[in-house]
């Protein structure tokens, strides 16, 4: 694990998120395994995607929620070694304790829709 290459991003996450490609491309149609490290306090607001997500908590703690108001008391907490995964469209968010790192694997291409277009850092 020390020797991923982590660089910044992926653009669609707001800033201090870092990622690494272990196989496969998100941006083609096929599979891929990708890590992301992000910071302690860390927020993903509501999203979905169009694919399955498939995530597997490696460092730290997740608080994961469902649906499209974000309340970090609603969350479960998913510690170290916890495992979840979405069908496409399922309407999620995030917040961090730690630096986190986890582990999401789908098929491409990959692809995150904000509920609210003003979170998406790419507009």
């Amino acid at each position: 694990p020390d020797e991923f290459a982590y660089q910044p991003g992926p653009g669609s996450l707001q800033e201090g998120s870092e990622y690494a490609v272990l196989y496969g491309n998100p941006g083609s149609e096929e599979l891929f395994a990708m890590r992301l490290k992000l910071p302690d306090g860390f927020h993903i607001p509501p999203h979905s995607h169009p694919r399955p997500e498939v995530v597997t908590v490696i460092a730290g703690t997740v608080l994961l929620g469902s649906g499209e108001d974000a309340d970090p008391d609603a969350a479960t907490r998913l510690e170290t070694g916890s495992f979840f995964a979405f069908d496409p469209g399922m309407v999620h968010y995030v917040f961090t304790e730690g630096e986190t790192v986890v582990q999401l694997n789908s098929t491409g291409p990959w692809d995150i829709e904000y509920v609210d277009p003003a979170d998406d850092p790419r507009s």
